[in-house]
């Protein structure tokens, strides 16, 4: 019974998260690919043996495969799932040149590599215009309501009915843009404006450096300024306006996730963090119980990750790809084909390598390295 609880809390609604936010990805490949004439050949969800597929008119292999961590859309004269060339691609007959991918103008490999990530950040953006236009989208008026004694806001001079209009030169219009600026700005002084009395009153306030563990139990460290809202509601939009503030919410988070990147690059913020797939399980179960909002919310915040890790400049990854060609339009031809195996080889290792250590991280985090060491102790 307990088995059949675990799989119905956490990994059903892990596989339906995961499954859309592949499909999406993918879908954004084949659907540039094939309207610039590439034939495809697979589109599967999943990797390893097929579980079940079918066959379109088109000859595409629709399926899903065994191990169900990514997907992958294989076009004609790809050799395998990373779109590595085949030997054939050199002896094709112009027909098949004309179906293939390898012989498309450099724009169109850009164009059909690109349209991945792309397609995850529409994803975003459509379900956070949907959710702000049927619910609505969190609303709190940048006022303060409370100030804590001896916190990095009452060092700096900010007082309980103050209205923070402006920080870095931004402006503001909501509580929220405050906490997601100073959350991922830990220890880094921040130029505020706030508007006291009819006057605004330009300060400087360095965000305090702060270890929280969230309701699911994951430890993060972020900045706080020690200051509490006056109120919040929910404010439902006409859907341009519910468009406009959902790509705001999506660089948003693209913003902050890329600093968050930078920062632990710079090693001003630990890595562990860095989730994999038993985390992300554990969050899709905790977040599917919450609700609708809750799971629309926290796809957004994955379909952005996503399509962000996608266009890291690394061989195996569409970034990967996309740094060949820009290599190829500055020479004028492509990397020779040691070269683009070297790089796919560093590729791969570099991918494993951070597949490894996000589920460490994973492991740790959810007590089964402290399991078994307690087992040989």
């Amino acid at each position: 019974m307990e088995f059949l609880t675990g799989l119905w809390t956490y990994v059903i609604p892990f596989l339906v998260v995961l499954t859309v936010l592949v499909f999406v990805h993918e879908l954004g490949h084949y659907w540039v690919a094939r309207r610039n004439g590439v034939r495809i050949e697979t589109f599967s969800i999943g990797f390893g043996p097929e579980l079940f597929g079918r066959t379109d008119r088109a000859g595409t292999r629709w399926k899903f495969s065994a191990i169900p961590l990514g997907g992958y859309v294989k076009m004609f004269g790809d050799a395998d799932a990373a779109s590595t060339p085949s030997g054939a691609v050199r002896t094709m007959t112009p027909q098949e040149r004309e179906l293939s991918f390898f012989h498309k103008r450099l724009g169109q490999r850009a164009a059909i590599v690109a349209a991945g990530p792309i397609a995850n950040f529409l994803f975003a953006i459509i379900g956070l215009t949907l959710l702000f236009s049927l619910y609505g989208q969190p609303y709190t008026p940048p006022d303060i309501g409370t100030v804590q004694e001896q916190s990095a806001a009452a060092r700096a001079g900010i007082l309980p009915g103050d209205v923070i209009v402006e920080i870095d030169g931004q402006p503001i219009e909501r509580f929220e843009e405050v906490q997601q600026i100073v959350r991922f700005n830990q220890g880094t002084p921040l130029a505020l404006v706030v508007e006291r009395d009819g006057s605004r009153v330009p300060m400087s306030v360095t965000p305090e450096v702060t270890q929280i563990t969230d309701r699911m139990g994951n430890t993060h460290s972020i900045g706080l300024l020690g200051i509490g809202r006056a109120g919040m509601e929910y404010r439902r939009h006409d859907p341009l306006t519910a468009l406009w503030q959902a790509g705001r919410e999506t660089v948003n988070l693209t913003v902050g996730t890329l600093g968050a990147v930078g920062q632990m690059i710079s090693g001003s913020r630990g890595t562990e963090e860095l989730g994999g797939p038993l985390r992300i399980a554990q969050m899709s179960g905790e977040v599917a119980q919450s609700g609708v909002v809750a799971l629309v919310w926290f796809m957004a915040i994955l379909s952005v990750n996503l399509g962000l890790i996608n266009l890291f400049p690394i061989p195996m990854l569409d970034g990967g790809h996309l740094l060949f060609y820009a290599v190829e339009a500055i020479r004028g031809k492509p990397l020779g084909d040691r070269a683009q195996e070297y790089g796919f080889r560093i590729g791969l290792a570099l991918v494993l390598t951070l597949m490894v250590f996000a589920t460490w991280n994973d492991l740790v985090h959810l007590r089964v390295v402290d399991f078994f060491r307690d087992l040989v102790s």
